[in-house]
């Protein structure tokens, strides 16, 4: 798994995450952090990953988000009000 800023510049990134379920990014967060744990990474390839990581999970927030909201509509629209 390779961290390194050039492979995971901006529109690269848009290209691999746009397709992937939130699974598949999770898988893809789990293979960064065992990178960031191996301790022959250099401190580069471990901001490069930590740069990564954290856009995955802002990713995976806002599509969470937006799945509750989806399911607070749909439970509106039914009748059974319920929060998160």
């Amino acid at each position: 798994m390779e961290c390194d800023r050039e492979f995971w510049n901006e529109s690269k990134m848009e290209e691999k995450t746009g397709t992937k379920s939130i699974e598949e990014t999770m898988e893809e967060l789990e293979s960064i952090i065992e990178k960031m744990e191996d301790r022959d990474s250099t401190l580069e390839d471990s901001f490069a990953c930590f740069e990564r990581g954290m856009k995955l999970v802002k990713e995976c927030s806002q599509r969470i988000d937006k799945v509750e909201k989806q399911i607070m509509v749909l439970r509106e629209e039914s009748g059974d009000a319920y929060e998160f």
